[in-house]
């Protein structure tokens, strides 16, 4: 039996990682990172570190649980860093990581995106509507 070199070993564990296939780690990090709360905390922090509470008011419609499990989630998968500073009251910062920043430079994208076409979308949609309509009369 051949032995393989390191390369060739890391060559063939890259290539085992399918985002398409449900069990593969990227599909679950491709389930995480597009999620909306996600996109909108990694848009609002890559103008700088923030307070929870400054992301709650800047993040319309997050709920507090909500914004607890999605900051926790981004810790944990390090793209983003919390700093607590003891103060009274306890102050506590978030800020993206080198990691968090690469990604988050491709979400502000998207955002940027949905703002500046959604007029499109909604015409889009009403033509979509307009269609399905006559066509089921």
């Amino acid at each position: 039996m051949a032995t393989k070199t390191a390369a060739q070993r890391r060559e063939e564990a890259r290539m085992e990682y399918d985002a398409f296939l449900r069990g593969c780690p990227t599909h679950q990090l491709l389930d995480r990172i597009s999620d909306k709360w996600v996109c909108l905390v990694l848009a609002a922090l890559s103008n700088g570190p923030m307070r929870y509470s400054d992301l709650g008011r800047k993040i319309a419609g997050v709920s507090p649980k909500m914004l607890t499990q999605t900051l926790r989630s981004l810790e944990r998968d390090g793209l983003v860093a919390r700093t607590v500073t003891a103060s009274v009251p306890v102050r506590v910062d978030y800020e993206l990581t080198p990691l968090g920043a690469s990604l988050s430079h491709m979400l502000t994208a998207v955002k940027d995106w949905a703002e500046t076409h959604i007029e499109q979308v909604h015409e889009a949609r009403e033509r979509y509507d307009e269609e399905s309509e006559s066509a089921r009369a």
